[in-house]
C-alpha cells in the first residue's frame, strides 16, 4: 500500500479496513467468474447478472450519456458491454494505489459502496439490505450499479426498498458549490424566515420531485402559514378529528405532503366559513408530530 493522502491519524484505520473489504469483494467477484480484465482494469460483466440491462431505469441511449457524464467509460474499446462498471482500476503512472492479489490499483466508484454495505449493514430477510436511499442524482448510475454488483455476488436483490429525494435548484439550475448558487437555511433564518415557513416551502411538492427554490415558493408557503395561524388563533374551528386522520393517510402514502396542504387549506376554508366542532390544538399537534412544523 502507498500514499493515502493527508488524513488525520485516527482516519487511517477506517480507510484501511474499508479498502480490505473492497479488495475482498473484488476478489470474490473474480472467483465466481463474473468479472473480466481489460489492460489490468477489472470490470463487472453485466451480461452475467440476471436482468441487468433489461431493467435499466431509463432508455439505453440516455443511460449511456449519463454514464459517461458521471465517470463511466461506455466508449472504451474492448468492454463486453458499454455499461459494465469498473471494479478495480489498475495503477497508471504515479496514481495512488493499494496492493491487491489481482494487481496494484484503486477501487471503482460503485464497488466501494457495495462492499461496505454487504460487510457492515444488517441483512434483510429476502434481500441484502432493507433500504437504499439518497438524492435522485444517485439513481443512475451509482445506486443501479451498486445493486447489480451486490446481486452478482449474492444472487438476491440488493435492497427491499429504494427512496430518492428530488434535487432542489435555483433559477432553473441545480444548486452547486461550483456555481455558488446555494440557498442556506442558516441565512434564511438570519433574514427572519421562520423554520415553519421553510418546512412548508420544502414540503410544497413531493419529496421525490426535482424542483426549484424561488421567491414565489416562499410567498405561497407564507400564505398558507398565515392562513393556518389565523385559523388556529380561533377558539372555534372546523372539525379536526377526520382531517387529522386524512393527514396521517396522506403521509402514509409515500409522504404525500401536497395532499396534506390541500387538506389544511380545505380545513382553513371551513373554519373561515364558520364551521365548528374541532380543536385547534389537535391540528397543531398533528403538524408538529408528523411534519415537524411547530406553530
Amino acid at each position: 500500500m502507498t500514499s493515502l493522502g493527508v488524513l488525520p491519524p485516527n482516519a487511517y484505520r477506517g480507510v484501511i479496513e474499508s479498502i480490505d473489504e473492497i479488495i475482498s469483494t473484488v476478489a470474490e467477484m473474480i472467483a465466481i467468474g463474473k468479472s473480466y480484465q481489460l489492460e489490468g482494469d477489472i470490470y463487472l460483466d453485466l451480461n452475467q447478472v440476471d436482468g441487468a440491462i433489461g431493467n435499466l431505469p431509463l432508455a439505453l441511449d440516455q443511460a449511456l450519456k449519463i454514464f459517461e457524464e458521471r465517470g463511466g467509460d461506455p466508449a472504451r474499446a474492448g468492454k463486453r458491454h458499454a455499461l459494465d462498471p469498473l471494479l478495480w482500476k489498475a495503477r497508471k503512472g504515479d496514481d495512488p494505489f493499494w496492493e491487491a492479489p489481482f494487481g496494484k490499483g484503486r477501487p471503482g466508484w460503485h464497488i466501494e459502496c457495495t462492499a461496505i454495505a454487504l460487510k457492515n449493514l444488517p441483512k434483510a430477510s429476502t434481500t441484502s439490505i432493507t433500504l437504499q436511499a439518497g438524492g435522485s442524482d444517485l439513481i443512475f448510475p451509482h445506486h443501479y450499479m451498486t445493486a447489480l454488483q451486490a446481486k452478482a455476488l449474492t444472487g438476491v436483490e440488493f435492497a427491499s426498498c429504494y427512496s430518492h429525494s428530488g434535487m432542489i435548484g435555483l433559477d432553473g439550475e441545480k444548486m452547486s458549490k461550483s456555481k455558488g448558487n446555494l440557498v442556506f437555511v442558516s441565512k434564511l433564518r438570519q433574514e427572519g424566515v421562520s423554520p415553519a415557513l421553510i418546512r412548508i416551502a420544502l414540503f410544497a411538492d413531493r419529496y421525490s420531485t426535482d424542483r426549484m427554490w424561488s421567491r414565489e415558493l416562499v410567498d405561497d408557503a407564507n400564505k398558507l402559514l398565515t392562513r393556518l395561524l389565523s385559523a388556529l388563533s380561533r377558539q372555534e374551528v372546523a372539525p379536526t378529528f377526520e382531517v387529522v386522520q386524512e393527514i396521517v393517510n396522506a403521509i402514509s402514502d409515500d409522504l404525500n405532503t401536497p395532499k396534506v396542504f390541500e387538506l389544511l387549506n380545505s380545513w382553513c376554508l371551513k373554519t373561515e366559513e364558520g364551521e365548528v366542532g374541532g380543536s385547534p390544538g389537535e391540528i397543531s399537534r398533528a403538524l408538529d408530530t408528523y411534519l415537524g412544523i411547530t406553530l
